[in-house]
């Protein structure tokens, strides 16, 4: 079966990071957007790195606004860690929350990041700088597939690298302002949000990357902003869904979504994701070792009875005769019974392998 299928538009989960130098208003700018998507605080949940700043918005009635959720989040700041407390705050939120990670670029160079992961692995006998980055990458790639993978929304923020100009103000006098440069985190790490929005100091968001409606959009971000999106992304189809975890069905790199859903529904009666295909997969595959054993025992239970009855037929018992080939007749049968069974649990096996392969 080909891989490829009809494009269709599917609905979607947000992916958006928030760049900016310190004090550009990322933080809120995520609370605002997360909110407008959601219309209710206790969908938010922020993943707060610096210092438990985002509790200075909790309900503040000059911003308008309310008590979302909050953790707490001290070194190190390792992949591991980062993947458990997104991975919570997720099943908190629901698959219509917002999850904010505030600041992912404690991920990438903070105690316990990927740098100092880097080190650590280039330390050991016989690896170099170079060599280490094979490991550390791979751990980097994994976070952030990850956390793009949440069943739900995700607006994470990143630190920008500053540097200062001299400009002149209303007044005209020269006055030092930051200016944003490249996010703190990897080169590559912008390609993998579809949206990226550049907040500078006088809290003016710029889209540098959009899949959606925000190409040249440029304004200071309201809870508006968050409606717009919500729509936008509600628009589509829904995607497939797996009957046991209630999560989106994902192709893999053997098996489209229809060729899953098909496989799955034929082995066990349901769509399943791959997940948990798996999990009922590794559940079910000792039957057959146990269905083996049954039978072999049966098989040797008939096999003494029948030489019983060899015995009995040597002498003139008639009646013992009679009772132990009822016996045998009976576990012959259950032989026949058991046999069939082995052999439909054997077929359903390969079928469940051929959909893993």
């Amino acid at each position: 079966m080909s891989m490829f299928v009809k494009a269709v538009r599917k609905k979607a989960k947000l992916r958006m990071a928030l760049t900016g130098v310190s004090g550009s208003g990322k933080t809120l700018g995520a609370l605002y957007i997360a909110y407008g998507m959601t219309k209710d605080w206790g969908k938010i949940a922020v993943l707060d790195t610096e210092h438990d700043r985002a509790l200075f918005y909790a309900n503040r009635e000059d911003l308008g606004t309310g008590e979302f959720l909050h953790c707490t989040m001290n070194p190190p700041y390792s992949p591991e860690r980062y993947k458990a407390l997104v991975a919570d705050a997720a099943s908190v939120v629901g698959t219509d929350g917002v999850v904010i990670v505030d600041s992912f670029s404690h991920a990438w160079s903070n105690e316990g990041g990927v740098l100092e992961l880097k080190d650590k692995i280039a330390s050991r006998p016989g690896k170099t700088s170079y060599t280490a980055w094979a490991e550390a990458g791979k751990a980097q790639n994994n976070l952030v597939n990850t956390i793009l993978a949440s069943d739900c929304h995700v607006i994470v923020t990143l630190r920008s690298k500053m540097e200062y100009a001299l400009e002149e103000n209303e007044r005209g006098k020269q006055v030092p302002v930051k200016l944003g440069l490249a996010p703190v985190q990897r080169d590559d790490t912008e390609y993998e949000f579809d949206i990226v929005l550049n907040i500078d100091r006088a809290h003016t968001a710029t889209a540098s990357k959009d899949t959606t409606f925000l190409d040249g959009y440029g304004e200071i971000i309201t809870p508006a902003l968050g409606e717009k999106l919500a729509a936008w992304l509600d628009e589509g189809e829904a995607p497939e869904i797996c009957e046991e975890c209630g999560k989106a069905i994902r192709a893999t790199e053997k098996n489209s979504v229809e060729s899953i859903i098909e496989g799955t529904k034929k082995n066990t009666g349901k769509q399943m994701c791959m997940a948990c295909y798996k999990k009922w997969h590794d559940e079910h595959k000792p039957q057959q070792t146990k269905a083996e054993t049954a039978l072999a025992a049966a098989r040797e239970k008939a096999e003494e009875v029948q030489k019983i009855i060899h015995q009995i037929c040597a002498g003139d018992d008639a009646m013992a005769k009679d009772m132990w080939e009822k016996q045998y007749a009976q576990d012959a049968g259950d032989i026949v019974k058991m046999n069939a069974a082995l052999i439909e649990l054997t077929e359903k096996l390969e079928r469940m392998n051929a959909l893993d392969a």
